[in-house]
């Protein structure tokens, strides 16, 4: 018989109890967190700044033909460049002028009641500190590069960015078997989702656009790529250690906001 304590837990959550890396356990903020206005510009050593630009030049190259184009219009609306790490308090102020979101400072990865909470109120939850050099190929805690420059430039696309509020919605309403449902239809799509459009198929999820390694494995033929089915995503299994076999492709932004609402209403998870 199944452990089902166990079976509801998170695949950070599971990996964490193997005692993979500590810095993976969620944590809880302990209070309000600086929002938009309220961040305050961190006092970055030079050899963080020049992590940033290693990053940001080496994930471009491999971006043009890959990134779905909302993606790097996003890139550009968020004046995003290798010169400087970018102020999470710059890049909020974007974000209200084109959908409406925020950005808040947190200390690292965050219980998902505090991240749901945030995301059903238009802000994004982002750190504010880089990976260290050692980690520069893989990190596997969130850092500044994985959140600003995998998921923020497509929080300034309207539809995504609708999806993404409805996905915190849902998932406060979530328990159980619904929880671990939703944390995978996450995975498969704002993390490791791919879109397929006129030019062919390409990136949107942040898992994959941040990776060194993810961004050309992900359109390789060792990926089996399976048709946008919430039904199906989100009984799917994964590893979050390894380079990802199976992902899922949309056709549009406003298939995937019109598919997660659907499946939630189903499943009286939004009303």
């Amino acid at each position: 018989m199944k452990d089902q304590k166990n079976e509801n837990l998170s695949a950070y959550e599971k990996a964490a109890q193997e005692g993979i890396d500590p810095r993976c356990i969620p944590q809880w903020l302990d209070g309000p967190v600086p929002e938009h206005d309220e961040i305050k510009y961190p006092d970055y050593p030079e050899s963080d700044q020049q992590s940033w630009k290693f990053l940001y030049e080496r994930q471009m190259k491999f971006l043009p033909g890959r990134a779905c184009k909302e993606y790097m219009d996003g890139t550009e609306q968020l004046n995003l460049s290798p010169d400087k790490i970018p102020y999470l308090k710059e890049l909020s102020n974007v974000f209200r002028k084109t959908t409406g979101w925020k950005v808040a400072r947190v200390p690292g990865l965050i219980q998902s009641q505090n991240f749901f909470e945030l995301l059903r109120r238009s802000v994004f939850p982002s750190t504010d500190y880089i990976r260290g050099k050692e980690e520069l190929d893989y990190t596997p805690a969130p850092d500044l590069f994985h959140d600003i420059f995998g998921h923020m430039p497509l929080l300034t696309n309207k539809s995504f960015a609708s999806f993404y509020q409805k996905f915190g919605e849902a998932a406060l309403n979530a328990k159980g078997e619904n929880s671990v449902k939703l944390e995978t239809f996450h995975w498969f799509t704002v993390e490791f989702g791919l879109i397929n459009n006129s030019e062919g198929r390409r990136i949107y999820g942040a898992g994959v656009l941040s990776s060194h390694k993810e961004v050309q494995h992900s359109l390789s033929d060792q990926v089996e790529v399976k048709p946008f089915d919430p039904e199906k995503i989100v009984v799917q299994e994964y590893d979050v250690w390894h380079l990802q076999p199976i992902l899922f492709a949309i056709d549009s932004f406003e298939q995937l906001e019109k598919g997660f609402d659907e499946w939630c209403k189903k499943n009286g998870l939004l009303s």
